[in-house]
């Protein structure tokens, strides 16, 4: 196998070329950039393959999961892996991969300008049976955008889900308390004002004030 130190190397270089200027931040010395929307982030991932090389994710993730790991809510890209063989060889298709990476940086902050535009997105998409977390989200954009109807129905699937693990009982828990307030908006706020603050906290993420971004129409 060959030595993934100068892959790391070589995909830092063409990230901080690309991501760098857009304002990304990489996570440590990591495969892994963000670009902090301060209650979501973008998420670049240089996915490490079975063997030495690199392949590409981006996507969205919403921070009032308040979990301690980055994870991709919304999927945008995904580019399968270039297997690195030499430095000369790996160099150019890094920097290609880099400016995928850019581009659909680019692409998913058109398409999440600000907050009625998350929300219009997760309660338009078709409903489908076993996707607890879609109806999750969009309950909570719903009622963080005034739509307690909509965001009700959803928290309502929510709990209609047999809860086969732990994680499903937490999400349950949380869609009750939700589905209880759903009609209050500065309450959803203020929820999941501290449930943004927590998840950035346990990502290592400095504090940042969200209030205005969920309650400005301009996010």
């Amino acid at each position: 196998m060959a030595d993934r130190a100068p892959v790391l190397r070589i995909i830092t270089s063409a990230a901080r070329d690309s991501l760098k200027p857009l304002g990304l931040a990489q996570m440590g010395r990591s495969r892994l950039w963000i670009d902090d929307h301060g209650w979501w982030l973008g998420v670049v991932e240089f996915t490490p393959p079975r063997l030495s090389g690199s392949g590409l994710y981006v996507g969205a993730m919403w921070l009032w999961h308040d979990v301690d790991h980055l994870t991709f809510h919304v999927d945008t890209i995904r580019v399968g892996s270039e297997l690195f063989r030499t430095e000369d060889q790996f160099t150019p298709l890094a920097l290609e991969l880099s400016r995928q990476a850019a581009a659909n940086v680019t692409a998913l902050r058109e398409k999440f300008p600000a907050l009625p535009e998350v929300a219009r997105y997760l309660t338009s998409k078709p409903a489908r049976g076993g996707s607890l977390w879609d109806s999750f989200d969009s309950g909570i954009a719903a009622a963080l955008v005034s739509d307690p109807d909509t965001a009700r129905d959803r928290f309502e699937r929510v709990l209609r889900e047999d809860a086969l693990a732990p994680w499903m009982v937490d999400a349950q828990e949380k869609a009750r308390e939700l589905h209880a307030i759903a009609a209050d908006r500065d309450t959803v706020t203020a929820w999941v004002t501290r449930a943004v603050a927590s998840c950035r906290s346990k990502l290592g993420l400095e504090a940042r004030a969200v209030d205005d971004q969920l309650t400005d129409p301009l996010g």
